[in-house]
């Protein structure tokens, strides 16, 4: 048996995949492959670790229909057609739960930075531009009693929730499609309406999967709806806000700042006016780049696939209903 995976992932993963007997080709090459390469290598093998985010749509699934399973090295999954693979019974698996506290540790970062406009004045220094001291000049805000909002209140979203509460007394109101009760409870999270959630956050930051729902939906119509001392925070994928839209309103004042973790596209251009802004904080798509927290997610991706390779049920599947 032989798994093909797209990119270098941690050597606890490999070894696993080795002492059960399973041949690995791995991709080395520091590009993306095209969905052609894709499909060669996968021609040979009867598994894929998908590590980066290669396109597997309808073409590339009827193309690999004999994998016996696709384990993706992330949580989401929004770049598998799940519909096609349902058809095709292919299993996906991706790596639930272990993200949840290291990307809401970005998502705090970036908000932190953004508050007190951290990269730019730090960018300032390297410029040889600390020089005379005015005390109105170089200003943030104070985060401490503010409003958190969440868009997207799930495992992520509620460890964001918890950090802001704890460290700084925030209110936390968050947007769901379904209540979340036990933050409810926790940490008096209170559910709004969209709008709602707009007019009052102070920080809102977004934890929510990429759908058709979701795609563009922090647009210009929706960033004029927030408050202007507010802040845009995103760490999930970058397609859910519009940037250009997300630009024209930090230049106009439409919102006070913005931290990003995503963009679109990624890589972003380093002459993007986002990295240059005071108000604006990127990172390039780090919210789960901790050892500990590549190490598991490499784990659980061979566990999906060596569970596969023995005809056994992937214990992590995005698509269950395959196996029905």
């Amino acid at each position: 048996m032989k798994v093909f995976i797209t990119r270098e992932i941690p050597e606890s993963g490999l070894k696993k995949l080795r002492n059960a007997g399973i041949e690995i080709v791995e991709w080395k090459e520091k590009r993306e492959l095209t969905q052609t390469e894709l499909i060669e290598y996968c021609k040979q093998c009867d598994a894929l670790i998908a590590a980066g985010y290669n396109n597997m749509d309808a073409h590339f699934l009827d193309e690999c229909r004999h994998l016996k399973v696709i384990a993706l090295h992330s949580v989401g999954y929004d770049n598998v057609d799940i519909a096609e693979a349902d058809r095709l019974k292919i299993p996906v698996g991706n790596t639930p739960g272990v993200l949840s506290g290291p990307t809401a540790d970005i998502a705090f970062l970036l908000m932190l930075a953004v508050s007190r406009k951290a990269f730019y004045l730090h960018q300032k220094i390297l410029n040889g531009d600390w020089k005379f001291f005015e005390p109105t000049a170089n200003l943030g805000i104070q985060l401490y009693d503010k409003t958190i909002g969440i868009y997207g209140l799930g495992n992520i979203g509620f460890e964001m929730a918890k950090r802001c509460a704890g460290a700084f007394n925030m209110k936390v109101i968050y947007h769901n499609r379904h209540r979340n009760l036990p933050a409810e409870e926790e940490l008096k999270a209170v559910y709004v309406s969209f709008d709602e959630l707009l007019e009052r956050s102070d920080v809102l930051s977004v934890h929510t999967n990429l759908t058709k729902e979701t795609q563009g939906k922090f647009n210009k119509g929706v960033f004029e709806k927030m408050k202007p001392t507010s802040i845009f925070i995103n760490t999930a994928r970058g397609a859910i806000h519009n940037e250009q839209d997300l630009i024209n309103a930090l230049q106009n004042g439409t919102i006070w700042g913005a931290g990003l973790d995503v963009t679109n596209p990624e890589p972003m251009r380093k002459d993007n006016p986002l990295l240059t802004m005071p108000n604006a904080a990127v990172l390039p798509h780090i919210g789960s780049a901790t050892v500990e927290t590549r190490d598991e997610m490499a784990n659980i991706a061979t566990e999906n696939v060596i569970a596969a390779l023995n005809g056994k049920r992937i214990p992590f599947p995005v698509n269950p209903e395959v196996y029905d």
